[in-house]
């Protein structure tokens, strides 16, 4: 699936795209074949054996400190149509909403994978099965993705931390992966362009504090989930069902899409709670003014745990394509990060 035929020694083949802004570079060709009976152990195998190629792709002088990125592989299921791991500029997530809609535009409009039904592309992720759709205009072309993602709960319904001698409140919650929810308003924040250094900056604080102190436990998963992913700053917007929503991830990168797996997340605290009913779609912004809408469909359990299932959608747009080498004498083989 990721071993292209006539690859130059060295190099590796991507097709980038971007979904409400945030970058996602597939690679299509150059890589190993990722050993791993399940997506999780294929996570491993990569952060083990083929690091550097993720440091190649995500970091300066190809990449940048914002960077993301998506390694397709074989299914682990009887019926998946793909296996897909995603990359960023620390290391590999668990889940990624913004990838699984660029994944789904590049699938069909690329043919990176067999497809066999458009309506029902079954993804292999680390966290899960996530069951993607692909939505047509009138020209057959792809105008929008929506997803089907893994079980979203609450882990902390009300958890607070100790900053600069200040109370943090935040809810943790899991949508793909963990993040700790801070309401902005607190911390003078807007959540527009300007302020996109301070809230880094804030959020990367926030982070480690609640990680240092929170056990971040997965109720009915693998250890490899057992950890805080981000911080999600949210403001209310104007009517009940909309929202804003800015998250700091891995290694303080900013999100420029609303954050598909943290949506959903935001999604079961807000229906969990009773504040809004199922199949209610909620409209996220992001950072840069765009949109995903998400809807939890359905109550489930995840580890005699309540949690929903929940449904994001969006669009996203094919940006190039490239063929990225590994110069043997490149003195800066593993790349760089420059904030």
């Amino acid at each position: 699936m990721n071993q292209a035929v006539n690859q130059p020694p060295g190099s590796v083949q991507t097709v980038d795209y971007h979904t409400a802004g945030e970058p996602l570079r597939i690679v299509t060709g150059g890589l190993p074949l990722l050993e791993g009976e399940t997506m999780l152990a294929k996570r491993r195998h990569m952060a083990e054996h083929h690091d550097h190629w993720r440091r190649l792709l995500m970091r300066e002088p190809r990449g940048h400190a914002d960077m993301y990125g998506a390694v397709l592989t074989e299914p682990v299921s009887d019926d998946g149509d793909t296996g897909v791991l995603f990359l960023h500029n620390e290391g590999y997530s668990t889940m990624c909403g913004h990838g699984i809609i660029a994944l789904v535009h590049a699938g069909v409009e690329q043919g990176l994978f067999p497809i066999a039904d458009p309506a029902e592309i079954r993804f292999d992720t680390p966290a899960g099965r996530v069951t993607a759709k692909a939505h047509f205009d009138k020209q057959g072309k792809v105008a929008s993705a929506s997803f089907r993602n893994v079980p979203s709960f609450i882990l902390e319904p009300e958890f607070s931390v100790r900053l600069d001698g200040k109370t943090v409140d935040t809810t943790i919650a899991f949508g793909g992966a963990f993040y700790a929810y801070v309401d902005a308003r607190p911390h003078q924040l807007s959540l527009v362009p300007d302020e996109a250094q301070r809230i880094i900056e804030l959020g990367r604080r926030i982070k480690q504090k609640v990680a240092m102190h929170c056990d971040i436990i997965h109720p009915d998963g693998g250890e490899d989930l057992d950890f805080l992913y981000g911080t999600i700053f949210y403001l209310p917007g104007a009517g009940r069902l909309e929202q804003k929503n800015v998250c700091v991830f891995a290694d303080g990168q900013l999100d420029r899409s609303p954050t598909g797996t943290g949506v959903s997340g935001w999604s079961a605290i807000r229906c969990l709670r009773g504040e809004v009913e199922l199949g209610e779609q909620l409209t996220i912004e992001s950072i840069i003014g765009t949109r995903f809408t998400c809807r939890c469909l359905e109550k489930t359990l995840v580890g005699g745990q309540s949690a929903v299932i929940t449904e994001v959608a969006g669009s996203a747009s094919r940006t190039g394509e490239h063929r990225f080498f590994l110069d043997p004498n490149d003195p800066l083989q593993q790349g760089f990060n420059l904030r």
